[in-house]
């Protein structure tokens, strides 16, 4: 079979479709200039997209010209765009590599929405692939990091169709069909990690393991085989942990520390923005008082500790059914309206005087510590209404106002230590009320949405 044919057999079975525009990145290396001579010869319908990192000074410029010549050669569209890679990589605080791959495919994606084509190509071959591989071993990764670079990827709807294909073949596919292209210079440097790993580490081994090239491939097989397996697990125990409330997750505390699997942690919370050095913070959280919490430092979320239960919570106010006040907190939004917060110094007169409005509270400062958490009230809740040395729950109380079932689910409450500070809007607990001792109190009012 012909690297054509088995370039077409590849290319079917990630795609099964032919009509589709392709959008073809090119560099102008072997890689590249193979990828667009098999799709040409295999009928396929595409636009070329070159990216100039503006790196390289006239080289980088000489790639461009002759990335403008190939997208002649085949009369196809070209795309092109200049990048200012080091200041992106400056100002994001990204490697050299990483604001190059950043700034490609976002560019590439924008193409998509765009409508310039249905899929991004790229050349990335079985070579690449095999660095991949160790370069996410050496640097620490889970079992998926194992699995190499992905056939298709979200990301500007990317396919990979030359995975399964050694250097080796597109060399020897270039030379046969007498394609010209251009080097790259800075493949011969070091200094950049793929390199390092390319032109001396592999090398290197192969003096004692001339086999390790064939062997790490066999090796992203059998991680991908072992990945599958992972993923039909974790989806189980997330089935079994996490329970959608709204848009929250409830995780129970216990059960998730019995499995003291770091791994179990990292696969629940890395769908909101965490990632690995976040789970340490998550096994102290397990051990922390009611209403601590970590945020997440990717996405708007956070995780509550709430008895004994983890919520993970968004932090748009408009979602979310948790909320953290922290003692530096002057104002907080939520659903059911806006609370303000004030420490004041305790008097008879003026701010403390006890209000005639149920939509503020007064409390004795001493008597509170954060973080407090604001939420809706449940079933179960209860606390000592002022005025009563007696604990009644929250729905017997309701019944006792004459709340109808609307004005219930509107209600929230204020949470510290596991204890009911205030029913917001109707009545605060009788062991946070100011006393002759008091000396600060927090005055806390309700604007109603």
């Amino acid at each position: 079979m012909t690297l054509v044919q088995k370039f077409s057999k590849a290319f079917w079975g990630i795609l099964n479709q032919q009509n589709e525009i392709l959008l073809i990145a090119v560099s102008g290396g072997v890689d590249s200039v193979v990828l667009c001579e098999l799709c040409h010869q295999n009928g396929y319908d595409f636009v070329i997209a070159h990216c100039n990192f503006q790196l390289r000074g006239e080289e980088s410029e000489r790639d461009e010209k002759f990335v403008h010549a190939l997208a002649k050669k085949y009369n196809k569209q070209v795309l092109v765009k200049k990048f200012d890679t080091e200041e992106f990589g400056k100002k994001n605080k990204l490697s050299i590599q990483e604001a190059a791959r950043e700034l490609r495919y976002h560019w590439f994606e924008e193409l998509i929405k765009e409508g310039k084509a249905k899929y991004t190509v790229t050349a990335h071959h079985a070579d690449d692939n095999i660095e991949t591989l160790l370069m996410n071993f050496f640097r620490g990764t889970g079992v998926h990091g194992l699995t190499g670079i992905p056939e298709r990827s979200s990301m500007a709807n990317t396919i990979r169709p030359l995975l399964n294909f050694r250097k080796s073949e597109l060399l020897e596919f270039a030379n046969q069909n007498k394609l010209n292209w251009v080097e790259d210079s800075s493949n011969a440097s070091i200094k950049y990690t793929r390199n390092f790993f390319r032109n001396e580490l592999l090398p290197a081994l192969q003096k004692s393991f001339p086999q390790v090239e064939h062997n790490l491939l066999e090796n992203i097989n059998r991680f991908k085989d072992a990945d599958a397996l992972y993923q039909l697990a974790i989806a189980s125990l997330k089935k079994k942990l996490c329970k959608a409330k709204g848009n929250e997750i409830h995780i129970p505390v216990k059960q998730l520390m019995e499995f003291e699997n770091r791994g179990v942690i990292l696969e629940i919370i890395r769908d909101f923005g965490f990632t690995e050095a976040q789970i340490d913070e998550v096994i102290k959280l397990s051990s922390a008082e009611s209403g601590s919490f970590i945020q997440s430092p990717n996405a708007p979320f956070q995780i509550i500790r709430h008895r004994h239960w983890f919520i993970i919570a968004p932090l748009n106010a408009e979602k979310a059914e948790h909320f953290v006040i922290e003692e530096k907190t002057k104002h907080i939004d939520f659903p059911g309206g806006k609370l303000q917060i004030n420490l004041a110094p305790y008097s008879e007169n003026g701010e403390s005087k006890i209000p005639g409005s149920n939509q503020v509270a007064m409390l004795d400062a001493k008597e509170i510590k954060f973080p407090i958490l604001l939420r809706k009230w449940k079933a179960g809740d209860y606390f000592y209404p002022l005025g009563m040395k007696k604990k009644k729950k929250l729905a017997r109380f309701f019944i006792d106002q004459k709340l109808s079932k609307t004005d219930k689910e509107k209600v929230w409450v204020l949470e510290m230590d596991q204890k009911i500070i205030w029913v917001i809007g109707h009545r605060i607990d009788e062991r946070f009320k100011m006393a002759p001792s008091t000396k600060k109190i927090y005055r806390i009012s309700l604007t109603s949405p």
